[in-house]
């Protein structure tokens, strides 16, 4: 599963470059339309929101595979090899439950949503919401195959502990 996740992975990489590109282009596209020709493109404002909501989404999938969200381990880190193979299948549990949180509300939103226009581009808002629903989908998947792995004993002792002390470590440790 390594390898087909790290292809997806660097999909939602490239994707979200591209995303970022386009929200550059139309945020400094319309600060110049604004200053120099006193214009602007009507619809940059909300495109760029919902970019940058894709974006955020898209992102927290890549940091739930490489486990790059930051956390604390003061107390795992103290316990022996069972007791953080206990603490990290109750913490992946969780997880799965909260991303089934976020799965029905998100999927919930976009059904009612689904005939509700933006005020601007007159797209459907369930585009909007659709992103929850993505980010639950995927990150669920990843979290099933860690808990699977946490529970058939395929973890190996560095991989218990999932959190990142602080930004500055992580980038030591690559």
């Amino acid at each position: 599963m390594s390898g087909p996740m790290k292809w997806f992975c660097h999909a939602i990489e490239m994707l979200i470059a591209l995303l970022l590109a386009i929200m550059v282009v139309l945020v400094f596209g319309n600060v110049v339309l604004r200053y120099a020709f006193n214009s602007g493109i009507t619809v940059s404002e909300e495109l760029s929101r919902w970019l940058f909501v894709w974006m955020t989404f898209l992102g927290a999938i890549v940091a739930l595979h490489e486990n790059g969200h930051l956390g604390t381990d003061m107390l795992v880190a103290r316990f022996g090899r069972t007791g953080k193979r206990v603490c990290l299948a109750i913490a992946q549990a969780t997880m799965l439950y909260v991303t089934y949180l976020l799965f029905n509300g998100s999927l919930a939103q976009v059904r009612i949503n689904w005939e509700v226009e933006a005020p601007v581009s007159t797209l459907s808002m369930a585009w909007f919401y659709g992103a929850g629903v993505v980010f639950a989908v995927c990150s669920g998947l990843i979290l099933l195959f860690q808990v699977w792995r946490t529970l058939s004993g395929q973890v190996r002792d560095d991989e218990l502990v999932l959190v990142q002390e602080s930004e500055d470590l992580a980038n030591v440790k690559h």
